[in-house]
């Protein structure tokens, strides 16, 4: 579905580096799913692959240019980078709005709890590339000390290599969030692997483990869509908060959803989303 395109990212130091990452470029595969419109950059989260968001791109492609794209140590995209800090993330975003001639005040950015902060992040210190933000279970809450080990044990609960994808997809919670994870592993010895590294999942977020980001909420100027999901993992007071300091924010709930509201039913989500944009 749609056209993979890589766009290259060079790189010159390893601030927020993995354990063994390179510092040479950064490939970054990603899905132009074609469409006329505003331009919309989809991000995933932590571990995940750009293919979670090809239901909700055939949806907006009638009415925007959709891009996804796998970040820095998930999908197909560099697996081991040098850099995983925030900033490198929030450079990735920009690197691809530009590769696709998107990088202008028309531009929408959404994403989904790490790649949401990322887009929160790219709004905050790029102001002129987005028209309108979408958080789906995503906000600046922190710090989070537990965060890494919290990641690192998920990481290792995983019985790697899964021996089908049937398995894969039970232990994933099965329905369209346990198939979009199954999606996102590839052949190996004795089955199914994971396209992210541990390592590189657990320095991703050691950012999230030191410091909260409500300064850069502070400095995010356009309209803002809150999605949480009724059973996931964002706290409400954080969406309060958020629109208390951000009065035009929109919040919205998607019942039964969990913390993959994209996946658990995308139908709503992009009714919200939709609704918002319009």
């Amino acid at each position: 579905m749609g056209t993979t395109i890589t766009v290259t990212v060079e790189e010159s130091g390893t601030e927020g580096g993995a354990a063994g990452g390179s510092a040479g470029p950064v490939r970054l595969v990603c899905t132009d799913h074609g469409g006329d419109g505003p331009p919309l950059l989809l991000l995933h989260g932590l571990a995940g692959h750009r293919g979670e968001w090809d239901a909700l791109a055939a949806r907006f492609a009638a009415t925007h240019r959709v891009i996804a794209f796998d970040a820095r140590g998930s999908g197909e995209s560099t697996r081991r980078p040098g850099d995983v800090s925030r900033a490198a993330q929030v450079r990735d975003v920009l690197a691809v709005a530009r590769r696709f001639g998107l990088a202008g005040e028309e531009t929408v950015l959404a994403g989904q709890s790490m790649g949401g902060l990322t887009a929160l992040l790219a709004a905050a210190a790029h102001p002129e590339v987005c028209r309108a933000l979408v958080l789906v279970e995503a906000g600046p809450a922190g710090p989070s000390p537990r965060l890494p080990e919290q990641i690192g044990a998920w990481l290792d609960s995983w019985p790697v290599p899964f021996p089908d994808v049937a398995t894969a997809e039970a232990f994933f919670g099965g329905g369209p969030a346990g198939r979009a994870w199954a999606a996102g592993l590839v052949p190996g010895p004795g089955g199914l692997h994971p396209r992210a590294d541990r390592d590189v999942m657990v320095a991703t977020v050691q950012e999230n483990a030191r410091r909260h980001f409500w300064g850069d909420w502070d400095r995010v100027r356009c309209p803002v869509l809150v999605v949480r999901g009724g059973n996931g993992a964002m706290k409400p007071d954080e969406a309060d908060r958020m629109r208390s300091l951000h009065p035009a924010t929109r919040i919205a709930v998607v019942p039964g959803a969990g913390h993959d509201v994209h996946l658990d039913d995308t139908a709503a989500l992009y009714r919200e989303m939709a609704a918002f944009l319009a």
